[in-house]
């Protein structure tokens, strides 16, 4: 971990108070149909992520869990380390394969964010960590399996999603909706920020 998030010695051994997982939609690319995540929403989407961890009632040396796109994800990221939580990002291919598909499309400033957070952050790349994907396997439902591993491992109990999300279903294995119907499965604190709710 980067010295400059390192917990003191005495809080090192002890397991988080709350360990925080997030999934959430990216900026909208230039030029999208049907918009989802807007750009000029993307101050009310940081305001109620920022009010969920109030709620949520994280403290220094809590564990914040996340993928590093451009987005919900990394809004979630900066309101993590805001909090002084430590931060974890997990992004499911190589760190070029992955600023293309899902941070770069957005711009140079959203660039600039993924590299402030990743250096405030333990960075976690699945193929070198995991090894290569089996015949047939989603890199995006395995990345979100992974997080979900290690979100679980101090307890469900410790454990809660934080989820932006449109609520629309048949995004399939890797997307929001799966990722939230497994989180239920570990964890009973779920919390929904609907945005066909907070956009309106």
């Amino acid at each position: 971990m980067n010295p400059g998030v390192a917990m003191p010695p005495a809080e090192a051994d002890r397991p988080p108070n709350n360990v925080v997982l997030f999934s959430g939609h990216m900026i909208d690319a230039p030029g999208r149909t049907v918009p989802r995540f807007p750009a000029d929403k993307e101050a009310v989407a940081a305001a109620a992520i920022a009010r969920t961890l109030a709620e949520i009632g994280v403290t220094a040396g809590d564990v914040a869990i996340c993928g590093g796109a451009c987005g919900g994800d990394l809004l979630f990221a900066e309101a993590g380390l805001a909090h002084g939580m430590a931060l974890e990002l997990y992004i499911p291919l190589s760190e070029p394969a992955f600023l293309a598909n899902s941070v770069d499309f957005a711009g140079a400033d959203w660039h600039d964010r993924y590299l402030s957070a990743k250096a405030r952050a333990t960075l976690h790349v699945m193929p070198n960590e995991l090894g290569p994907l089996s015949a047939g396997d989603n890199p995006y439902e395995r990345n979100n399996r992974w997080m979900l591993d290690q979100a679980a491992r101090f307890g469900g109990a410790r454990m809660a999603f934080i989820t932006l999300w449109n609520g629309e279903g048949g995004d399939g294995p890797g997307g929001t909706q799966h990722f939230m119907e497994a989180a239920r499965r570990e964890s009973a604190r779920i919390y929904w920020l609907d945005t066909r709710k907070l956009w309106n």
